[in-house]
C-alpha cells in the first residue's frame, strides 16, 4: 500500500472516529425525534467530509504522487514513462507540461545518441589514428587505425596508463608538452612494424571541461609515411635532373671553350663539334622526355583513342628501329598472332613498343636478336619485346621503372639514354588501363610483356 492511500484511509479513519465520537456525545443531549435529525445531520456532513477527502485524493494527491513518479523515472534517465493526464483535474496542465517535458527530453537524448553514434562513426573510420586520456594517463578511446598501427588489441589499450602500452619516447614527450603548455604539439615518430618503417606525424592537442579546467589530451596520428615517400623522390628527381642537365652542358661548354680559347687543327676541331653536337642532342632528348612525363603526368592528360591494327603498327615501329638494329648486326622479329585489334591511342602506343624495341637493342650485344610477339589474351592484348641481351638482376627489377634508374649506367649514357624511357612506358601503358611486366635472366635476356585491354569503357 503506498503512503498516500494509506494517509487517506488514516484521514478516512479519523473522521469515522471524530463521527462516532459525535453521535455518542451529541445524540444523548436531545429527546425524541431531534435525535434522529442530529443522526441525520452528522451522518451527511460524515459522507460529506469524506466526499471532500476522497475529491482531494483523486483531483490531487493522486496525480501528484503520479508526477512524482514521472519526475523521478525522467530524473533516472528513462525518458520514454508519461503520465496519465486528466483534462478535467485541476493538475492536468501540469501533467501535459511533464509529458511535453518528457517527449522534449526523449527527443533531444535520441538526437544524442545518433551524434554520439556519428561522432563514434567518423573517428573508429578515421584515416588517422586517435587516442583520448585522461589527465592521470589512463586511455579511454582508441579507434581502429590506431589499433591498425600500433598492434594491440583494442582491450589492450582501454583503462591502461599510455605509457605502459607504448613505449615510442616521442609520444611520452608530445603528451608531456600537451599537459604542460596546455595548447598543441606537434611531433614526428618513427614506427617499425612487420619488418617495415612507417613515419607517423603526432599532433596532440588538450581538452577542457566547461569550467576550462584541463581533463586530458587527444592525440592523432597521421600517416606521412607515403608524404616523405614522393618528398624523397621529388628530392631525388631534382637532384637526378640536376646532374642529367648538368653533364651535357659541362661538356658543351668545355669543349666550345676550348674551341674559342685555343687553334685547333681540322681533325680536332670536327672532332669537337661532333661531341657538342652529340651532347646537345642528348640535352634535347632529356628535355622532350621530362615534358613528356610532365603531360603524362598531369589529371587532365587524356589519349586519342582509335581501333588499331596491331601488325601494322608493330612492322611500323620495327621498320623505324631497323637501323640502329643493323648498326649493331642485330635481328627484329615479329611473331606471334596477326590480325589483332585494340582500341589506343596510336601515337603513344607505337613509343611503348619503340622504347622497349631501343632498350633491347641497347642492352643486347653485337650480332643478337630482339623478337617483337602480340597474343590475344581473353580480353585483352599480350605484347612480348624479347632480347638475348645482359639481363637484369632479380634485386633490382622492382626499381627498373623508377625515374633515373640505370641498370648500366655507363652503357645507358654512351647509346644516348635519358632514364627515363621505362618510366615513360610505365605512364602510357597505366593510362591504357593496362599493366607492363618483365622477366629476367643475367646474361640470358629480358623480356618486357604489356597487357592492354581490347576496348576501352
Amino acid at each position: 500500500m503506498t503512503t498516500h492511500r494509506r494517509l487517506f484511509l488514516t484521514q478516512v479513519l479519523s473522521v469515522s472516529v471524530l463521527f462516532v465520537v459525535l453521535v455518542f456525545a451529541i445524540v444523548p443531549l436531545v429527546f425524541g425525534s431531534a435525535q434522529y435529525i442530529v443522526f441525520f445531520l452528522l451522518t451527511g456532513a460524515y459522507f460529506m467530509i469524506i466526499l471532500l477527502f476522497y475529491q482531494v485524493y483523486k483531483n490531487y494527491v493522486r496525480p501528484v504522487k503520479h508526477l512524482v513518479e514521472t519526475i523521478d523515472s525522467l530524473v533516472s534517465g528513462n525518458y520514454k514513462v508519461r503520465v496519465h493526464e486528466d483534462f478535467h483535474a485541476d493538475t492536468g496542465r501540469l501533467q501535459g507540461a511533464i509529458n511535453e517535458l518528457a517527449r522534449h527530453l526523449q527527443d533531444l537524448n535520441r538526437q544524442e545518441k545518433m551524434h554520439a553514434r556519428q561522432l563514434n562513426s567518423v573517428i573508429e573510420n578515421m584515416a588517422s589514428g586517435v587516442m583520448l586520456i585522461d589527465q592521470q594517463g589512463y586511455v579511454h578511446l582508441v579507434n581502429k587505425r590506431f589499433v591498425d598501427l600500433f598492434g594491440l588489441t583494442r582491450e589492450r589499450y582501454t583503462d591502461s596508463l599510455y605509457y605502459d602500452v607504448l613505449d615510442q619516447n616521442q609520444i611520452d614527450e608530445t603528451v608531456q608538452e600537451v599537459f604542460l603548455y596546455e595548447q598543441p604539439i606537434k611531433n614526428e615518430i618513427t614506427l617499425t612494424k612487420d619488418l617495415t618503417t612507417y613515419y607517423l606525424e603526432v599532433i596532440g592537442a588538450p581538452y577542457f571541461n566547461q569550467k576550462h579546467d584541463l581533463r586530458g589530451a587527444v592525440l592523432v596520428f597521421h600517416d606521412v609515411t607515403e608524404f616523405k615517400r614522393l618528398e624523397q623522390i621529388r628530392k631525388d628527381f631534382v637532384a637526378n635532373v640536376s646532374h642529367e642537365l648538368r653533364t651535357p652542358i659541362t661538356s658543351i661548354k668545355g669543349f666550345a671553350e676550348t674551341m674559342l680559347e685555343d687553334e685547333l687543327d681540322k681533325e680536332l676541331e670536327q672532332r669537337f663539334l661532333s661531341i657538342i653536337y652529340k651532347e646537345s642532342h642528348r640535352l634535347q632528348l632529356l628535355i622532350q622526355d621530362l615534358l613528356d612525363l610532365s603531360k603524362l603526368e598531369k589529371v587532365d592528360f587524356h589519349l586519342n583513342y582509335q581501333v588499331i591494327q596491331l601488325d601494322g603498327l608493330i612492322r611500323e615501329s620495327v621498320e623505324m628501329a631497323k637501323v640502329q638494329a643493323k648498326a649493331k648486326g642485330m635481328d627484329l622479329t615479329i611473331a606471334g598472332e596477326e590480325g589483332l585489334e585494340l582500341s589506343a591511342d596510336y601515337d603513344r602506343l607505337k613509343q611503348v613498343i619503340l622504347n622497349l624495341i631501343y632498350n633491347a637493342i641497347n642492352y643486347s650485344p653485337n650480332g643478337g636478336e630482339v623478337t617483337i610477339a602480340a597474343y590475344n589474351s581473353s580480353g585483352y592484348v599480350k605484347i612480348e619485346v624479347s632480347d638475348n641481351g645482359m639481363g637484369i638482376a632479380t634485386e633490382v627489377l622492382p626499381r627498373i621503372f623508377e625515374r633515373f634508374y640505370r641498370v648500366d649506367k655507363a652503357r645507358s649514357r654512351n647509346t644516348g639514354g635519358t632514364g627515363l624511357g621505362l618510366s615513360i612506358t610505365k605512364h602510357i601503358v597505366e593510362a591504357h588501363h593496362g599493366q607492363i611486366f618483365v622477366d629476367s635472366v643475367v646474361d640470358e635476356g629480358s623480356t618486357f610483356t604489356i597487357m592492354l585491354p581490347k576496348e576501352q569503357t
